[in-house]
């Protein structure tokens, strides 16, 4: 997981006894609940017995996203998630860094097609049912239900205008957004880092664009500033579930403070290219993923591609180790699916 990308230590005990809440840990959860949900409805059409498996997951979904949103972890004045910290005295603690954990809540979200309610009786007046008898949890996802394009209805934790305020940190290239994707921790952390002050004791959390410059946490800290292909294609597949539902009249401003406002396909298109941009030379013949050197570059052997663990922040350099084709591989899934130029 995310296993430092906060100040703290996630694996350790918190001094003074204080409790993280995690907002990419609960986001996952409900990430979980959402393919589930999507899982059971599929087979659900050749087995009705998985309607009540599709109940139970849409239901802790909707519990799951009633937390997040209900209990500290979405900070209006931000218009970001954050973690908080849960003192032994009852007091809150919000972790204002701006880190993919803010990110994370935007990929718990599917779309369920107007059909479902005929196809899956059972399903849908449960899920209605819900609603009707569970106020609390319906109004926190209030924006769920209401019916989008084609009549379909959103399932998702980020509302429309969170989105839109989300979108605001991501696609700004002083913060997430790189020339290679988006960055894991923002890049105002480099001159403003985040410090925490906890039970007499100092915590900082700085940009760190390659690997860790610290000893901390092993000296693994490679979640503060690099880019990760998972996270990058995953926030992709949420976009593009949005545009689906939002249609091409819900637009964002990108890059932010450009003042061109493109809908969320065209995002996704421009994230996609600045991924497969680490594999493909430059004007100058040589692949960011290589960090200017001439070594791999060499005709011999230079379109033999490395898929490195994870990339500079800002010069896209591969890092780590250089075999991880099981999610850098992730590159060629976005070629595959990236419209025709």
């Amino acid at each position: 997981g995310l296993d430092n990308i906060g100040p703290l230590d996630r694996s350790a005990a918190i001094p003074g006894g204080a409790v993280l809440e995690q907002s990419d840990g609960s986001a996952w959860m409900a990430k979980y609940c959402l393919d589930m949900l999507e899982m059971s409805l599929v087979l659900a059409g050749h087995d009705r017995v998985y309607e009540d498996v599709a109940t139970k997951f849409f239901e802790h979904f909707t519990l799951i996203a009633t937390a997040m949103n209900g209990h500290g972890l979405w900070d209006e004045g931000t218009g970001f998630y954050h973690d908080q910290l849960n003192l032994p005295d009852g007091s809150h603690l919000r972790l204002r860094a701006f880190s993919v954990v803010g990110l994370i809540p935007l990929m718990a979200v599917t779309i369920l097609e107007p059909e479902l309610r005929d196809t899956l009786v059972d399903f849908a007046s449960r899920m209605e049912w819900f609603l009707a008898n569970r106020p609390d949890e319906a109004a926190v996802v209030a924006h769920s239900f209401v019916p989008g394009r084609r009549q379909r209805s959103l399932l998702s934790i980020v509302g429309p205008e969170r989105l839109r305020r989300i979108a605001d940190a991501m696609l700004d290239t002083e913060r997430f957004l790189s020339p290679h994707g988006l960055r894991s921790l923002s890049r105002e952390h480099g001159e403003h880092p985040y410090v925490l002050d906890l039970a007499g004791m100092s915590y900082t959390l700085g940009y760190e664009p390659a690997e860790s410059r610290t000893g901390t946490f092993g000296g693994n800290s490679n979640w503060r500033g690099p880019v990760w292909f998972p996270v990058n294609h995953l926030v992709i597949e949420a976009l593009r579930r949005f545009r689906r539902y939002l249609g091409a009249e819900f637009t964002v401003e990108h890059p932010t403070g450009s003042g061109a406002m493109v809908d969320l396909d065209a995002v996704a298109d421009d994230l996609t290219e600045r991924l497969v941009g680490l594999f493909r030379r430059d004007a100058g013949g040589r692949r960011p993923c290589y960090g200017g050197g001439v070594l791999f570059d060499d005709p011999r052997w230079g379109d033999d591609l490395l898929f490195h663990e994870y990339f500079h922040g800002d010069i896209g350099a591969g890092l780590g180790a250089s075999h991880q084709t099981g999610w850098t591989a992730l590159v060629a899934d976005l070629i595959v699916r990236r419209p025709p130029r």
